[in-house]
Order: C-alpha cells, then structure tokens, then sequence
C-alpha cells in the first residue's frame, strides 16, 4: 500500500530545499535560513523525518576519486516475473555492492541498474561472471555513461 503525499507549507518546503542543499546546517543556522525560531524548525524538521519526507542524511561521494571512474546502465530482463524468481532476485541483487541503484522498469526489460566499476576489465567480471548468473537472469543490455551532464540532484519542492 502506498502513502498518500504529505501535506507540505511554504516553510517546510524552506527547510526541504535548505536541507538539500546541506544537510549538515545546524537548527539554528537552519532556521535562520528559513525564516523561522530554532524550536519550531526543529518540531518541523522532525515531523518530516518521523513522516518519511526526509528518509536520512548523507555525503555524496565522487566514484572517480574513489577509484571507480566507470559508470553503466544495465537494462535486465528475468526469465519469469513468477515471485519465487523474483524475490530471489531481488535477494542475490541486493548483495552486489556494484550496483548503487535499481528500479523495477516497465517496457522491454524488467529493471535497470546503475552499476560503478573501476575499469572495463572489472565491469565485464561482473556482468559475466555475477549478474548474469544471478537467479532468473534471461537478457541483459548494458550502455556506459560517457558524461555527466547533470548528476542526480534535488527533488523539487
């Protein structure tokens, strides 16, 4: 069952997009950002936590500074989408530390990852050796980020 959208104002709309921006503002710095006292930013802040706007914190790291330059979309198609194989692959998924996002997809194919890797050589280990041996794996099609022309950003509130 999904979550009906919360009922957002013009100040906790403030605090979302500050807190995109920098999601290490202290209260006080915050609320002076937003137009408001710390206590009530604070009351605020929390009810969209408690809520499930604001789902956590968190630094946005460069792949390529960590020595993971390369970048693909890989586009997966299961042999079945009966739910046996399904949360099986779900489950083998989630262990792959390679991919950093996956979205169940409608069309063609049944997901799409966003898989880093250090070089062709390692993509290709696991594109052949884990993600096309994991359950209920039928097809995979893969295409590589060449630039980036705008990283995944802000929502928009």
């Amino acid at each position: 069952m999904k979550s009906p959208p919360v009922a957002l104002d013009a100040a906790d709309r403030r605090i979302l997009r500050a807190l995109q921006g920098d999601g290490r503002l202290p209260v006080v710095a915050l609320a002076e950002q937003v137009g408001l006292s710390a206590t009530p930013c604070q009351r605020r802040v929390r009810r969209l936590e408690e809520e499930g706007v604001i789902q956590g914190y968190g630094a946005r790291l460069d792949p390529r500074r960590l020595g993971l330059p390369l970048q693909a979309f890989v586009q997966v198609a299961l042999v079945s989408h009966a739910e046996e194989v399904v949360e099986r692959f779900h489950a083998a998924l989630a262990q792959r530390e390679e991919v950093i996002a996956a979205y169940t997809m409608s069309g063609d194919m049944d997901y799409l990852l966003h898989v880093l890797a250090p070089d062709m050589d390692a993509f290709g280990d696991f594109a052949t050796r884990a993600l096309l041996r994991l359950p209920g794996v039928k097809e995979t099609r893969s295409s590589f980020v060449l630039a980036t022309l705008k990283p995944p950003g802000r929502v928009p509130v």
